[in-house]
């Protein structure tokens, strides 16, 4: 499936048949996709946690009120980002290119980021946004359905997972074969709404 396809045809799909399994080589083709999204100075901020277990699935599940999905898609993700990734050993991202340019921007993160936790939060939910997309096209394209997810307890849901300090979750995102297709189409706005030039007025 081409690129327009997947993002015509990829869905918020809500049912999915529980006896259909990924294999851990699909689950390792969408993943290493998601990795290649873009984040701000590469600090690669994502972090995600597969959830295999079913009770552990159970447990989200009446975190997520009693959303079927999330026990019965072939695989959930949540979706987690790292808000001090930018202080962990900032070279790191940067490995592969020249020294003038590694020097300049491994010194230029922290000044960017110290000190300014709503950025550090920004930043998290932008590079959770745009690697849940990446999931969610590769998903299609592959021929699996997808249904990113924000009706959740995100305490609950991080106490079940134990997530990390200076750690936020920012979706659930279940993945599988559909048993149902999704609704027609809400409804899209037309471009004139939505698309301005150079200013709003």
């Amino acid at each position: 499936m081409d690129t327009f396809d997947a993002i015509k045809e990829r869905r918020a799909v809500k049912n999915y048949d529980p006896n259909h399994k990924l294999t851990d080589d699909e689950i390792n083709q969408i993943l290493s996709l998601a990795v290649l999204s873009p984040t701000s100075f590469n600090i690669q901020n994502w972090r995600f946690v597969v959830i295999k277990n079913q009770e552990i699935r159970k447990q989200i599940r009446a975190a997520a009120w009693d959303q079927a999905q999330v026990t019965d898609a072939s695989l959930l993700l949540v979706i987690c980002a790292d808000l001090k990734s930018w202080k962990d050993n900032p070279a790191q991202y940067w490995t592969n290119v020249p020294k003038e340019a590694q020097d300049f921007l491994v010194f230029a993160m922290g000044p960017f980021y110290e000190g300014k936790e709503q950025l550090q939060r920004d930043e998290a939910m932008r590079s959770c946004g745009i690697a849940a997309q990446t999931i969610m096209l590769t998903a299609k394209a592959m021929g699996y359905d997808s249904n990113p997810m924000i009706g959740f307890d995100p305490d609950k849901v991080a106490e079940i997972i134990k997530l990390p300090e200076n750690h936020v979750i920012s979706m659930l995102i279940a993945i599988g074969k559909q048993t149902q297709p999704a609704m027609p189409r809400g409804g899209q706005l037309s471009l004139n709404k939505v698309v301005f030039t150079d200013k709003f007025s």
